[in-house]
């Protein structure tokens, strides 16, 4: 249920100019509230407006029972039913709306920490994580565009409309719509504040100039190398058989890697398009562990590397996607067979029950280490972690913080006959950021490498109700 607007602590006079507007005040506020929604054109703030209309047409026209003016034989009050019935009616309605709405209550005009958030429904507690009564905006809002179009509402009477970015681990984006709510009178400024979740949208337009900016760039060497061979087969090489043959290796192997950068690109864009989307499935980290170990025998025999599988075997159950949280294991297992040297050994290590500040503290003596992804803090969450450790050429601190970057490769290293995208760990860090998990590095130069990675466990009381992991 929403908050009730309590009467400002004043002067009884003033309390009775602000409760016994009557209903042509409730018409006004009807009127202005619902001329935003339409300047806007947007059918959820038309809604919220219409809501936000009856809800303060009621408030006006009957004040709390604590506090009630004296009904006159000009503006009777409704039957106690009809009110009632009314009243639950627009609570619903108010709590059903999925943009998060705020009635905003203003003090003193340069007083930034006294607005106060008077009413929000579901959509807005849940998103600014307010407190059941409400309480103040600074302390759920901080950015400077909203606060001062809040202001705006309130004391310059203004519309505004201006973007939202709460910031986080997760990256959302919302539109931020005020416009003054003139329902206090003179005793208390008011102004109503919509959130728009704009992320899908943004989310779809960056994805689109992302692939069509990186694809151009990294296509351009491939194409041009084949379309060079071509040129010279069709020329003086057209009756030299060995270099014939050459060529075409060299063109099959440019082929297969723009396959599998177009098919890296297409992962990555699907993986951002839907990372402020938590998945809720349940999986068993270690058993995902051992099928990627078993995926990659055959690679890793072929380069003279051992894998081995440590830790827990079995029951490390974690909140996520399956093909997601295998698809980030095979990618380090991946990296760590291609820059083991032959003879080399691979190991993975499962463990369960971790804390963000056990998990910081984790690295091989002598290792350099450094977070890549960072979880927001909900408390003492509970997480497991996979860490898959190598033994090869290792990599220099200044190097670690561009790991997660698209294309990036460091100088010098070769990862064998078959290079990569450059996309494997940016993959990596946008499937542990939608699984509000952590990623971090460890590294010394001579001495390998180690990357961690950790999702949120599956919590005891939700364990009991929720499906079996998937395997």
């Amino acid at each position: 249920m929403p908050y009730e607007i309590s009467p400002s602590p004043v002067a009884p006079s003033a309390g009775s100019r602000l409760w016994t507007a009557g209903a042509s005040g409730g018409v006004a506020v009807a009127v202005l509230v619902l001329a935003a929604a339409l300047d806007h054109g947007s059918a959820p703030l038309l809604l919220a407006g219409a809501v936000v209309a009856g809800l303060a047409t009621w408030l006006i026209n009957r004040r709390p029972a604590r506090s009630m003016a004296v009904a006159t034989a000009e503006t009777p009050l409704p039957a106690a039913e009809t009110v009632d019935d009314e009243k639950a009616l627009l609570n619903a309605a108010f709590e059903a709306v999925a943009d998060p709405i705020l009635i905003i209550g203003g003090g003193e005009a340069d007083d930034i920490a006294g607005r106060r958030v008077l009413m929000a429904n579901a959509a807005a507690r849940e998103v600014l994580r307010l407190q059941p009564r409400g309480g103040l905006l600074l302390s759920a809002m901080r950015d400077p565009s909203v606060l001062e179009a809040v202001d705006e509402a309130l004391y310059g009477g203004m519309t505004r409309v201006t973007d939202y970015t709460p910031g986080g681990a997760r990256d959302r984006r919302w539109r931020a719509f005020s416009r003054p709510l003139p329902v206090g009178g003179e005793t208390q400024a008011m102004a109503l504040l919509v959130l728009r979740d704009e992320t899908d949208a943004r989310r779809m337009e960056m994805m689109r100039v992302d692939f069509l900016a990186n694809a151009s760039h990294e296509l351009r060497t491939p194409l041009a190398s084949l379309s060079g061979f071509i040129e010279t087969l069709k020329g003086h090489a057209r009756h030299d058989d060995a270099a014939r043959e050459k060529f075409l290796d060299i063109m099959s192997a440019q082929a297969e890697r723009m396959g599998r950068l177009v098919a890296d690109l297409l992962s990555l864009s699907r993986i951002e398009l839907n990372e402020h989307i938590p998945p809720s499935g349940r999986v068993d980290l270690a058993r995902a562990a051992a099928d990627v170990v078993d995926a990659v025998a055959l690679l890793a025999r072929e380069r003279g590397v051992e894998m081995r599988l440590a830790g827990e075997s079995a029951g490390v159950t974690v909140v996520g996607d399956r093909d997601e949280i295998i698809q980030v294991i095979q990618n380090l297992v991946d990296n760590a067979v291609k820059y083991s040297p032959p003879g080399a050994v691979v190991e993975l290590t499962i463990q369960r029950d971790l804390t963000e500040d056990v998990l910081a503290a984790d690295r091989p003596d002598g290792f350099s280490r450094l977070p890549l992804v960072t979880p927001d803090r909900e408390g003492q969450a509970s997480y497991a972690a996979v860490t898959v450790r190598d033994h090869g050429p290792g990599m220099a601190r200044e190097t670690l913080p561009r790991l997660t970057e698209r294309f990036y490769r460091i100088e010098g290293q070769k990862s064998g006959p078959k290079e990569g995208t450059g996309l494997g760990l940016a993959i990596v860090k946008h499937i542990v950021n939608r699984h509000l998990g952590g990623l971090a590095v460890a590294s010394a130069p001579g001495q390998g490498t180690a990357f961690t990675a950790w999702f949120p466990m599956v919590r005891a009381a939700d364990a009991t109700d929720a499906s079996p992991p998937t395997t």
